[in-house]
């Protein structure tokens, strides 16, 4: 298809994976490399390092100056368990609450709430020293004291936060011994303010800059572009049900069916409501796209984070997950006969993490169409059963030799994810 060969072209989805040997520096280099937190976990080599980091931080004086870079993943390579918590209950405190639907914002909080370094804990160490750091945010708002869980960010805990949060996921009465006995010790200690005049945070990295690019290489190729949001966040069901809605809108756009567009667009609305999304202004988009001619195609661009809600024991990641999850949602339009306007257009979504890793995989994400859960089950695949046990890797490994995976190596950065849709009439 024209639509597919075009988001081959230009999202990289052949590129090569890129090797650790790639990625690292030239052995005449000053920089120390340090290795550790596979697949965003925190390991014992990530310990190693953040123990060097603490040490050469309190090493410095007034006259240094402590140059941090940082991005998304730091949280796990920056470990310090604050005492008595070992780096395996900290891991698992991590892998409960992710399990659970954490957000990014709600896993930080109680991990910096755990750290010796987190929450401003590296700025207080390298304290007198004049403290630079610039920043890739991969969080929802760039909240500066979440990304990383804010190493350089002096801020005091919020214990009734974190208590919140375990109770919200039914979790206090599983969280080891210890992380009860920090967090008591924070919440009746009493710290006093710390001064960060000697600390300077700076964003230069964010989700909204990489859809503005995107959108500027969308409009080059001919797409009317609009950039529905840089918060995506729920769970990746619901937001699956939102841009299925959103294609199917635009497909009805030409059309006459105006009981149709209505029912639409009502359940579009009422799901917008749902999800709370930040700076998604449905109102003045659905008039844009209703004032659009048919056969102008469309690229809808949104960032963010999803969640998963885990049940199953599959392979896969959040990205991955929601691009099944939107074909299987037109593909029930479709069935439905509420869909019947797809066939008039070529819809493809895709949904890719921009560090390049989506989950334990190789994949950045994936793309899919309305066309590919039928195709799914001509071929002997059960869409669904893959879904409910969390397996989407797994399927788009296997189906069609993992041509609708998104491989694009790592990036060496991390802005959150991009979803794409990209709608244009047959034959058009």
């Amino acid at each position: 298809m024209l639509l597919e060969a075009e988001a081959r072209k230009h999202f990289g989805m052949e590129a090569e994976f890129l090797s650790d040997r790639e990625m690292l520096l030239k052995p005449q280099s000053r920089i120390q490399v340090m290795e550790g937190a596979k697949h965003n976990l925190p390991d014992r080599e990530s310990l190693k390092a953040a123990s060097a980091i603490r040490e050469l931080a309190e090493g410095l004086t007034a006259e240094d100056l402590l140059l941090v870079l940082i991005s998304g993943g730091g949280s796990a390579l920056l470990p310090a368990p604050a005492p008595p918590v070992t780096l395996e209950e900290k891991e698992t405190v991590t892998k409960l609450l992710a399990s659970k639907g954490a957000t990014i914002q709600e896993l930080n909080t109680i991990r910096k709430s755990l750290s010796v370094l987190k929450g401003g804990g590296l700025a207080r160490a390298a304290f007198p020293a004049q403290v630079v750091s610039l920043i890739l945010s991969d969080i929802i708002g760039d909240p500066v004291d979440l990304i990383a869980s804010g190493p350089t960010v002096i801020s005091p805990p919020n214990i009734q936060d974190c208590f919140q949060i375990l109770a919200k996921y039914d979790l206090i009465n599983v969280m080891p011994e210890s992380v009860h006995t920090v967090l008591s010790h924070l919440a009746t200690e009493h710290v006093p303010p710390t001064d960060s005049v000697h600390v300077h945070n700076v964003i230069i990295g964010s989700n909204r800059l990489a859809l503005e690019e995107a959108k500027r290489q969308a409009e080059n190729l001919g797409y009317l572009t609009l950039v529905l949001s840089d918060a995506v966040c729920g769970e990746v069901s619901t937001v699956a049900c939102l841009y299925s809605l959103f294609i199917q809108l635009v497909c009805l756009r030409a059309t006459g069916n105006d009981l149709l567009k209505g029912k639409v667009g009502e359940a579009l609305s009422n799901l917008a409501k749902e999800l709370e999304i930040p700076g998604l202004n449905l109102v003045d988009t659905l008039n844009i796209l209703q004032g659009s001619q048919a056969e102008i195609p469309v690229c809808l661009l949104a960032g963010g984070e999803t969640t998963v809600q885990l049940a199953g024991s599959g392979k896969g990641g959040r990205n991955q997950e929601l691009a099944l999850r939107v074909a299987l949602e037109l593909h029930r339009a479709k069935s439905s006969g509420h869909g019947s306007s797809l066939d008039k257009y070529q819809a493809l979504f895709l949904s890719g993490a921009t560090d390049g890793q989506d989950g334990p995989t190789e994949a950045a994400g994936a793309f899919s169409s309305q066309e590919l859960v039928g195709e799914a089950e001509q071929a002997g695949f059960n869409v669904e059963a893959f879904l409910i046990n969390n397996d989407s890797y797994t399927f788009f490994s296997s189906f069609q030799s993992g041509s609708h995976l998104l491989l694009t190596g790592l990036t060496g950065t991390n802005v959150m994810d991009i979803h794409t849709v990209l709608i244009r009439a047959k034959g058009g």
